[in-house]
């Protein structure tokens, strides 16, 4: 616990601003008391008034007992990283309520059970003791079982009281979580209402944070990254998933198989999908790479460790050109290391995974639209390129709610690729294709699917040294040959993938700065920031790899670049390094790597560190 001494001080009995949409709540709890609900009450009542919001879930790796936090950042500006400090602290959990109180902000409010008797550890903080005991009982007096969950729906009432937030507002939110269980819904709108009414009789509003009204979600949507990838995938027109479960992809996993139920029967409600929950990752992938070579649309879902289990049969899939997509949701190693917390730790593994000479495409997204998007876009790179191909999501990404518009129905055929039909292989005779021969000249192969009833349609899929025409082989010529062929057709790839996202300074600087995925949040607020300092950047978000001709120009063009990631050893500038030498010179490295998500300030501190150097 950190000493109250050691935090900083300000008089919260000082004249202060308010400050309107435009804050941090922190909501400190235990786990498996269901405070979920509850903190979905808080932001989606906030999101009902029309203010940006995003819920951030920081929570241990065991099913219960456990402290967990809930971060809502509050910003109708709409930034939406991770803050530091709370400016509200909720503190309903005696275990770290200490060490909580010591880490918030100066003049932050600090809602808490009356017990506790938190208002003594700092005196620049404003103290809202409830007696949360007391109240439940009254909110259900008959039904104890409940008072556990239930009070978390009193903190709801309170707080909703004490920061101006719309109570039809909070009563629709309820609707939508409790709408098809009345009595939940009953017992649950009984303990908001005497939460706000007991606030409003006995709490003077002492602190600056306030809620107000805006108009700037209208027809957005909150939806979690994992959510949005599954229904990417479902667009896309996958009927394969085979998966072991694993924190933090399992959600990814079940949600798209309510998508199948619900989505992929027939109208006499025949089964037109197929869900296989394996033994292991090994098999999963096994299995999703059998369905790939049949014809099927199939992906896995995993996180690092469920990875390195997959290795050899990536290797396979990439020697023996079969499509599959593999989405890893990235967490904290090495081993088990921190499974529920966030880190961008799998790209180097993953861009270069199984033995010998491989190379993988990986998507890079940013936000639960590009979740949902570039999941569509890894079967199409799949299926034209016939090799694995990796969507990386991270915790942050996967795990959290973040606003967003609508997702866009898709338009156009999906891209299988070099599908040779029975009207092709007519056409082109027998000679004239072979399974692993390069026909175009882009490195791409024509491949034919099982049931193509015709002569020379058939080959046997090869994991070891092949020719041309799949033909079993060890002659060194022809091993070299196909390894020639895979890496012309990986520069083919290159300009097939998402390109970068280039964002300029405001002033002509030789200065750069390359992230990628959920890291652009707070750097697009530390780049206000540095602005107001006298700080200006050229900005490249890295969308994919491998690196499009943007990313060398974009590196030719600058005399230092900031290359910011999630781990400690600089694996996105290790990529860089491997893929274009000549960056070596330019790069430096910022890294994040405590299993929290960067934060704008961290941004801030080390571009000012070096910069000033």
């Amino acid at each position: 616990m950190t000493p109250p001494s050691a935090v900083e001080t300000a008089s919260p009995g000082a004249q202060t601003a308010m400050v309107v949409n435009d804050f941090t709540i922190l909501v400190a709890t235990v786990n498996g008391t269901g405070s979920q609900t509850s903190n979905n009450t808080l932001i989606r009542t906030i999101m009902g008034m029309g203010v940006p919001v995003a819920g951030r879930n920081i929570f241990p790796s065991n099913i219960y007992g456990l402290p967990t936090w809930y971060a809502i950042r509050v910003c109708q500006d709409g930034w939406s990283g991770r803050q530091r400090k709370a400016n509200v602290l909720i503190a309903m959990n005696l275990a770290t309520a200490h060490d909580d109180v010591a880490k918030a902000a100066a003049g932050a409010a600090v809602i808490y059970d009356q017990p506790m008797g938190l208002d003594t550890l700092r005196k620049d903080l404003v103290y809202y003791p409830v007696p949360f005991a007391k109240l439940v009982k009254e909110a259900c007096p008959d039904k104890p079982a409940l008072w556990k969950l239930v009070t978390n729906m009193v903190y709801v009432g309170v707080a909703a009281q004490l920061l101006g937030l719309d109570m039809t507002s909070v009563e629709a939110a309820l609707a939508k979580a409790f709408g098809s269980k009345p009595k939940a819904l009953s017992v649950n709108q009984a303990a908001v209402r005497v939460g706000a009414k007991w606030a409003a009789e006995n709490l003077k509003k002492r602190d600056p944070y306030r809620v107000e009204p805006r108009n700037l979600t209208s027809g957005k949507i909150l939806i979690d990254g994992n959510s949005a990838s599954a229904l990417g995938a479902l667009m896309a027109g996958c009927t394969v998933l085979t998966w072991y479960p694993i924190t933090p992809s399992s959600s990814l996993a079940e949600s798209l198989q309510d998508y199948f139920t619900k989505y992929r029967r027939t109208a006499s409600g025949e089964q037109r999908y197929a869900v296989v929950q394996a033994e292991d990752e090994l098999a999963a992938v096994g299995m999703a790479i059998g369905a790939g070579w049949a014809g099927a649309r199939s992906m896995t879902t995993t996180s690092g460790p469920g990875i390195s289990l997959m290795s050899e049969f990536i290797g396979l899939a990439y020697y023996a050109e079969i499509p599959v997509v593999i989405i890893d949701v990235q967490r904290v190693g090495p081993s088990t290391g921190l499974p529920t917390r966030t880190m961008q730790g799998d790209l180097l593994f993953t861009a270069y995974n199984s033995h010998g000479d491989t190379k993988h495409p990986l998507l890079f997204p940013t936000s639960a639209q590009e979740a949902y998007e570039m999941t569509m876009v890894a079967f199409d790179i799949a299926e034209r390129f016939q090799t694995p191909t990796f969507l990386m999501l991270d915790l942050e990404l996967g795990m959290n709610n973040w606003l967003c518009d609508p997702f866009p129905y898709p338009v156009g055929d999906i891209d299988r690729g070099k599908v040779l039909t029975k009207a092709d292989i007519e056409r082109l005779g027998a000679n004239g294709w072979g399974r692993y021969k390069d026909v175009d000249g882009d490195g791409i192969p024509y491949r034919t699917l099982p049931g193509t009833e015709i002569d020379g349609a058939a080959y046997f899929t090869r994991g070891t040294g092949h020719d041309e025409q799949a033909r079993y082989t060890e002659d060194s010529a022809a091993y070299k040959r196909n390894l020639d062929r895979l890496l012309k057709k990986w520069e083919t790839l290159r300009n097939a993938v998402p390109g970068p996202v280039l964002s300029p300074a405001k002033s002509p600087t030789r200065v750069g700065l390359v992230a990628l995925g959920t890291t652009h949040w707070p750097i697009e607020e530390a780049r206000a920031t540095l602005r107001g300092k006298g700080v200006e950047f050229d900005y490249m978000r890295l969308r994919a790899f491998p690196f499009a001709d943007a990313v060398r120009d974009f590196f030719a063009s600058h005399d230092r670049v900031y290359v910011i990631e999630e781990n400690r050893d600089g694996q996105m500038a290790a990529m860089l390094r491997i893929e274009i030498p000549e960056t070596s010179d330019k790069i430096k490295s910022v890294l994040h790597y405590d299993g929290l998500p960067l934060d704008a300030e961290t941004v801030v501190e080390e571009i000012l560190a070096h910069e000033t150097r």
